[in-house]
């Protein structure tokens, strides 16, 4: 069963899962600020959803590619869209800051215990 690492807490899931989903699930928002009320709820199209993941996660497709190929993000970026990526073993997942995440040149978002409530993405409604 592989491990998502989130904000330095360890969630399992299921082989193939929607990593989006295995994180809202675990009480966790893969969103910034606003986006945690105004996204497209999964459906690939917003990119507010996008983090840097390690490890084995499925290959982006079509409409992944062409949404991080749209402005704030940029196709050098190494972003997912959670919505999109689907987990196929044990992965590590970055938020940055950003309503997109995409402040790459910013340290990404602390583990929840040393979380900054103004920019903690845990809740969702």
């Amino acid at each position: 069963m592989p491990t998502v690492e989130f904000r330095g807490e360890k969630i399992e899931c299921e082989e193939n899962a929607v990593l989006r989903n295995v994180l809202k699930r675990a009480k966790k928002s893969p969103h910034n600020g606003k986006a945690k009320y105004a996204n497209c709820h999964g459906n690939g199209t917003c990119g507010t959803c996008a983090v840097q993941i390690t490890g084995e996660v499925s290959e982006k497709g079509r409409k992944e590619s062409i949404r991080l190929g749209m402005p704030p993000h940029h196709p050098s970026h190494d972003l997912r869209l959670s919505c999109q990526a689907r987990v196929q073993g044990d992965v590590t997942v970055l938020k940055y800051p950003g309503l997109f995440g995409q402040h790459l040149d910013q340290d990404p978002h602390p583990p929840v215990k040393d979380a900054d409530p103004d920019t903690d993405t845990d809740t969702e409604a």
